[in-house]
């Protein structure tokens, strides 16, 4: 409900969430399975209906002012927007309906009562996950009862998808979900454009300089993402290597201003104007470039779900240092494909990053090995997966809440 699928990730809310959702509908798509995705309408000038491609339509439906609503103000727009999509719903042969997000799941979970249709659910991020690793963020942005609602959602629905182990468990411990209605269903990448590639190419395209080192960080300006960190963290690194950082990104959430004005007085602070770029928002495509013209990627987030920021990286054989957090843990194979980092200091994440970067041998083996585990990861796979678990749901009772 919160973010269309269409909107460019690092833009506002947008991030991993738009991609996943654009990018395992179009596998579905393409596996002959219909998809019809609504998002809430925050513009006039948008159409009503976008064909993305055959069998993919997104669908803007209008629930309350048609601009931008700040996210702790739209839990009181979900019933309009849920009772506009149950209009448009009836006109529908629907099999399942698949919510991502916790407002999406609380229209899907009346939804799925009203036209008595299963209901799956991706939470992307987890309330009682987020508020261990980003208090600040979580009481600006998020209503009180959005960990109750988690509960329900989690508890009436037929199936609860997660992106890895991790976040299977954390439903089971945090939530109470039965596990025999938990599915694993990780997502991919999209291997056309995110594979191995020149370096040198890469930097010449993105007007990088060929000969230093390079840190590439990709991903929202906001406290969980760790952008300040990155900065402080280079500060630590050029003590003894000189390297540049990369940050493609803008800010986003209700602290992302604040963020950004605490990275670029880290940057000040620290003499680093010269070291430091700052990139807006790029088309998710145009990342594999950035990908490819980086030594190595640094992913220092307080939590992630998932972290398709370090599996894309991977995927054009770049090492990856990052948080020892949630789905970052699957993804990172510790000393082979990367480095995962325990700690919040800089010198936490300089350290490895310093290894790598010293040492171009172990560099290319790490990105070697991180290219073909990344292989593994697709979308149709995952299209499949989530289709699997409806097939199985077509003759099964519904869960009752």
């Amino acid at each position: 409900m919160h973010t269309s699928p269409l909107a460019q990730p690092g833009v506002g809310d947008g991030g991993g969430m738009n991609v996943y959702v654009r990018e395992l509908s179009a596998a579905l798509a393409r596996t002959g399975v219909d998809c019809e995705v609504f998002t809430r309408a925050e513009d006039p000038r948008q159409p009503e209906t976008v064909t993305v491609e055959p069998g993919l339509r997104v669908h803007h439906v209008p629930a309350g002012p048609l601009s931008a609503v700040a996210k702790e103000s739209l839990p009181s727009l979900v019933g309009e927007w849920t009772e506009q999509v149950a209009e448009r719903l009836l006109d529908l042969d629907v099999d399942a309906i698949h919510a991502n997000y916790w407002l999406s799941g609380v229209a899907g979970h009346a939804l799925k009562h009203r036209l008595e249709i299963p209901l799956l659910v991706t939470f992307h991020t987890l309330d009682r996950v987020k508020a261990d690793a980003s208090p600040e963020e979580l009481s600006a942005s998020e209503p009180a009862r959005r960990a109750e609602a988690e509960a329900a959602i989690a508890g009436c629905a037929d199936a609860v998808l997660a992106s890895c182990g991790v976040e299977a468990r954390q439903l089971a411990d945090l939530y109470g979900a039965d596990p025999r209605r938990v599915a694993v269903v990780a997502p991919g990448v999209e291997h056309a454009f995110f594979g191995p590639g020149d370096r040198a190419q890469a930097r010449r395209a993105v007007g990088l300089p060929a000969g230093e080192a390079v840190v590439l960080f990709a991903g929202r300006i906001q406290p969980l993402k760790g952008a300040a960190l990155a900065v402080e963290t280079l500060a630590e690194l050029r003590r003894t290597l000189p390297a540049t950082l990369v940050l493609v990104g803008g800010p986003s959430g209700p602290h992302g201003e604040e963020e950004l004005s605490s990275l670029h007085e880290a940057v000040a602070r620290h003499g680093l104007d010269a070291a430091v770029r700052l990139v807006p928002p790029q088309p998710h495509e145009a990342l594999s470039t950035w990908f490819r013209a980086a030594d190595v990627c640094l992913v220092p987030s307080r939590s992630e779900s998932f972290g398709l920021v370090a599996l894309e990286a991977s995927a054009c054989g770049v090492p990856v240092v990052a948080s020892a957090v949630g789905g970052l843990t699957t993804l990172v194979e510790h000393g082979r494909t990367g480095v995962l980092v325990e700690g919040r200091r800089p010198a936490d994440y300089a350290e490895p990053l310093a290894a790598i970067l010293r040492d171009p041998a172990l560099a290319a083996r790490m990105g070697r090995l991180g290219a073909r585990r990344a292989r593994a990861y697709t979308w149709r796979r995952a299209a499949l997966q989530l289709w699997e678990r409806v097939e199985v749901l077509a003759g099964s009772e519904l869960v009752a809440c």
